[in-house]
């Protein structure tokens, strides 16, 4: 049998970055902390989800930079991601993924698996055919800001000073049944601060960690979580589409990172963030791109564990 779409993608992250047994494709490398987040007023007027009911919720979160070496320096041009999965005592699981990129670089899977193969050298020359990739972007204008903003965006100086966006749309459905549709932002206290590139490669390999061992032992680390509300026209199904800035944002609560905690994922357990995991009282758009990534994490999840991809 062919493998599915799903299966096509993670191998060509693993092409792409290399194999490395137990780890993600994606996002490899990653710092696992806990923490607490308290939804405002607004947001439990906007949505009946347990999440955003005001009352503290324990939080999972998982900091990571975006390539699939987990050995790579974190000084290196490419994304950030903040993972973060909110766990109420009462209530369903939420996850919230966001990258400190603009938008989503491709506005399909099929289009995001033609440039993982188009990024990866060729195994006989080692090189990128550049052509070929060039005449992808050229007929993709959609991919360019982000493909820009990874080539030029110098690495941080903390993952508490970034400012990291979720590129899909969800509709927030309160208690009346009114629907709101938003993406997601989480907003760093610390304001958002980089590093020139030729100084973040004389850092340590594991700069960010150590840095943010520090920062957290003087006290906890604070996200704003900012609903951005969609305007007239702004597409809910393409997580390319950058939503104007003067757009209406909604502060939706605090999330207080308090701690570095011990990765969880051993002795066969492992944690999937999965943007999909809503809860009744948020909604998901018919994105391409978000209804995708359950399948190809289904994939990923059963790589990590040594056990048979899904069917």
């Amino acid at each position: 049998m062919a493998p599915s779409l799903y299966e096509q993608l993670i191998d060509a992250a693993n092409m792409l970055f290399g194999h490395h047994p137990r780890t993600r494709a994606l996002h490899a490398k990653g710092v696992w902390c806990e923490g607490t987040f308290t939804a405002s007023a607004e947001a439990a007027r906007l949505s009946r989800a347990a999440v955003f009911s005001g009352a503290a919720v324990p939080a999972l979160v998982r900091f990571s930079n975006g390539g699939g070496d987990p050995e790579g320096h974190d000084g290196a041009r490419e994304a950030r991601g903040m993972a973060v999965k909110l766990r109420p005592a009462e209530g369903e699981e939420v996850d919230i993924l966001a990258t400190n990129n603009p938008a989503f670089v491709t506005r399909t899977p099929e289009d995001f698996l033609e440039l993982l193969r188009l990024r990866a050298p060729d195994p006989r020359t080692g090189e990128v055919d550049m052509e070929a990739l060039g005449a992808f972007l050229a007929a993709h204008p959609e991919s360019q800001p982000v493909i820009q903003h990874g080539l030029t965006a110098d690495p941080p100086a903390s993952y508490a000073t970034q400012a990291y966006r979720s590129p899909h749309a969800f509709q927030l459905v309160n208690e009346a049944g009114e629907g709101t549709w938003v993406r997601y932002r989480w907003l760093p206290e610390a304001g958002v601060h980089e590093i020139p590139y030729e100084e973040a490669q004389k850092l340590d390999r594991d700069y960010l960690r150590a840095e943010l061992a520090e920062r957290l032992a003087r006290g906890p680390v604070r996200f704003e979580l900012a609903l951005q509300v969609a305007g007239p026209g702004d597409p809910l199904d393409d997580p390319t589409a950058i939503w104007p800035e003067e757009r209406e944002l909604v502060s939706a609560g605090t999330l207080a990172v308090t701690a570095l905690v011990d990765d969880p994922e051993r002795g066969g357990h492992i944690e999937v963030f999965d943007p999909t995991r809503v809860a009744d009282g948020i909604e998901l758009s018919d994105d391409p791109v978000l209804r995708a990534r359950p399948h190809a994490y289904s994939v990923s999840a059963h790589r990590r564990l040594g056990t048979a991809d899904p069917a």
